[in-house]
Formats: C-alpha cells, sequence, structure tokens
C-alpha cells in the first residue's frame, strides 16, 4: 500500500533512482523496479540516506554526495603487492578480474587486479567508487511500516525469509 508517509526512521523505502559520476551513467535498479531498504539501518550510503530523510511519495529530487559520505576516499593503502606465488590458480588472473579474498580475521574483501607480472599481483581494495562524488536522480515510490522481523534484522526481508 502506498502512502504520503515521510521517509524517517524504521521504515521500509522503495527508490526509483539513477546513478552518474561526473555525467556518466553508472547504476540503477537492475529490473528497473524499485531498490527497498531499511531507513536508518545503514543499508545504503549516508549521504544519500541522510538526503532521503522528509521526503514523501512521489518526491524526486537530485542528491550529489561527497566521498566521504558515500563509498569514501581512495586510500592508496589499500594497494597491496602480493607474490604471484602465493596463488594456487594463476590462469584466471587478469588486470581488471576481481578476486574475493580473506583477511587475517576471516572478513572476506573484495580486490581488483590492477597490475600483473610473473612475480607480483597487485590489488586495489578500494571500493569502485571510493573517492568519486555521487549524483543520484533519485524518486521515493513508497513508504511503509517495517515489520518486527526486519526491525530484528536491521533490513528488509523478502517474502521467503
Amino acid at each position: 500500500m502506498i502512502s504520503k508517509e515521510k521517509v524517517d526512521f524504521n521504515l521500509v523505502v522503495g527508490i526509483e533512482f539513477m546513478l552518474t559520476i561526473e555525467g556518466d551513467f553508472i547504476d540503477m535498479p537492475i529490473d528497473l523496479n524499485t531498490l527497498e531498504y531499511l531507513h536508518g539501518h545503514n543499508n545504503i550510503i549516508p549521504g544519500l540516506e541522510r538526503e532521503l530523510r522528509g521526503m514523501v511519495v512521489g518526491e524526486s529530487k537530485i542528491v550529489v554526495v561527497s566521498p566521504k559520505d558515500g563509498y569514501g576516499d581512495y586510500d592508496s593503502e589499500a594497494l597491496v603487492n602480493i607474490p604471484i606465488a602465493e596463488f594456487s590458480n594463476t590462469e584466471n588472473l587478469s588486470i581488471g578480474s576481481d578476486l574475493e579474498m580473506e583477511n587475517i580475521d576471516g572478513v572476506v574483501m573484495i580486490a581488483t587486479v590492477i597490475a600483473l607480472d610473473n612475480s607480483i599481483v597487485k590489488l586495489d581494495f578500494n571500493h569502485p567508487l571510493a573517492g568519486k562524488e555521487l549524483q543520484f536522480d533519485v524518486k521515493i515510490i513508497t513508504v511503509r511500516s517495517a515489520t518486527e522481523k526486519e526491525l530484528e534484522n536491521g533490513e528488509i526481508l523478502n517474502s521467503n525469509d
């Protein structure tokens, strides 16, 4: 049910958006339907979430998000050289490919191969949008109350959960 409720904490919000960086189209919801998230639970980047608070269904606006309120500043210390001998399968390594790597604490991280030679693989652990100013053309499509289970989990749940 569509409501004229304002976007606020603990409400499920459905948005349509288009993301551009320096005028280049980057992203929109894959199936051209709405993206739903639980407001106030860090399910979307902070700069966008903050700007959506108080908007109502049908309202649109352009939101510009700085790196610090998006995916963070680009960190040159997130570039790591790893000896190629540490990779069990080097056949699939290529510049631009993404690798899932586990740190010493067991946290899975994504790294992009940015350089490669016979001895070293240079990986970039920055998010691909780190250091970028993001421009969202966003429209509020739905606002509804969250279920108790969604509030407990801190995110929206699909009908199978």
